[in-house]
């Protein structure tokens, strides 16, 4: 198992890096890993060397390239916490969709992999992993705690493959409304599964995190490596 930084091509001469974490057999489905506020830094980089351990192909591309390439940052200082909430207030999403699709591309154009690829995405990646259920050819998703999903609702009846998301009742940015939102738009629909962790807030699965939860971040990761596991191969 082996992780390294390539280039992806956006398009227009432009290129933005991404992190690829390959299994030891050099061959597998693929896991496209999308970004919290915090760029492609130590937390996302080991969430790809995890997917390489599992057999997967994992790719994280930097989402914040047309902002500030390249960023690491961490959620231990309010400094950081500030840079993080900047570079989200100046996404684009839109075009962090498209990037993302681009990524998707890459990824199953890669030596090995299988042309299945699955979705995963933490906190802002989160709500990118549903958006890429309603806009890509992704062959399944998974959204942990995703930020502002209830906005793009309108989308819930474009989404052709599985979707999987886990929600925080206690999420500070993901009030009960939006919950409930999701849930009553979403909760009917064969193709997505809904899994809700009562005590648990924001980022409960980021590992160092202030509200991680080794017990249900736990819960949520088996619960996600049972869903590629089912749809991937």
């Amino acid at each position: 198992m082996a992780g390294s930084n390539i280039l992806i091509e956006s398009g227009g001469g432009e290129s933005f890096s991404a992190y690829l974490a390959t299994p030891e057999g050099g061959a597998g489905a693929g896991a496209l890993v999308l970004q919290e506020i915090f760029g492609v830094n130590a937390v996302m980089r080991a969430i790809c060397d995890g997917y390489a351990a599992k057999g997967y192909l994992a790719l994280c591309p930097d989402l914040f390239w047309r902002q500030e390439p390249d960023i690491q940052i961490t959620d231990q200082s309010e400094a950081e916490w500030a840079h993080a909430f900047a570079l989200y207030r100046g996404f684009d999403e839109a075009r962090g969709v498209e990037d993302a699709i681009t990524a998707l591309s890459a990824l199953r154009a890669q030596p090995g992999c299988s042309g299945k690829v699955g979705a995963t995405g933490y906190c802002l990646g989160g709500k990118l992993a549903y958006l890429m259920a309603t806009r890509s050819s992704v062959d399944c998703s998974v959204g942990y705690y995703g930020i502002g999903i209830e906005a793009t609702l309108n989308e819930a009846g474009d989404i052709p493959k599985p979707l999987m998301l886990h929600l925080a009742e206690k999420d500070q940015f993901v009030p009960p409304e939006s919950q409930g939102q999701i849930m009553d738009n979403l909760g009917a629909n064969p193709l997505v599964t809904i899994h809700s962790y009562p005590d648990r807030d924001h980022a409960f699965a980021r590992v160092g995190g202030e509200h991680y939860d080794a017990a249900d971040a736990g819960l949520a990761n088996s619960r996600t490596a049972a869903f590629f596991e089912e749809h991937l191969t």
